[in-house]
């Protein structure tokens, strides 16, 4: 693995601890900043796009205002190290507290494709896309026939 994947793998990694952790400030280290040549971007499963570094943190920060409970498992990572960018694109493994409260869980999936773009600070967030995977009743069936 070469340095550069290691670092932005560890950005990543990173970058879902701060959802986890609801760690605003976090989020905000891991997002580069807009450029006279272009803007952030974001697209959150079911949303518009959401375009500018500001924007995008706010977003963010309402996301972590409204979750009680979030845990993501990656799997499928793989990156991509193209000069000063980088695309990381994984399978995003969610467990989040379900509707009827703390007591309850709701589990899905969304494919992710982050890019990251290195700067003067090292490797930054420039854009993260999450598309849901949907799964129909038989997906959750053959789930539940794996585990015994």
């Amino acid at each position: 693995m070469s340095v550069d994947t290691a670092a932005i793998e560890t950005i990543n990694q990173s970058f879902y601890t701060a959802i986890e952790d609801a760690d605003l400030d976090k989020m905000t280290e891991i997002w580069a900043e807009d450029t006279v040549d272009g803007q952030v971007s974001c697209v959150h499963p079911g949303w518009s796009m959401l375009a500018g570094r500001g924007e995008v943190l706010r977003s963010w920060a309402l996301i972590m205002a409204n979750t009680t409970y979030i845990q993501f498992v990656l799997t499928d990572v793989r990156t991509t190290v193209l000069g000063d960018l980088a695309v990381l694109t994984c399978v995003e493994n969610i467990l989040t507290a379900g509707e009827e409260g703390e007591a309850s869980f709701a589990a899905g999936k969304v494919v992710a494709s982050n890019v990251y773009v290195r700067s003067t600070q090292g490797w930054r967030l420039w854009m993260h896309h999450g598309s849901p995977v949907l799964q129909s009743d038989d997906d959750e069936e053959e789930e539940g026939d794996l585990d015994g």
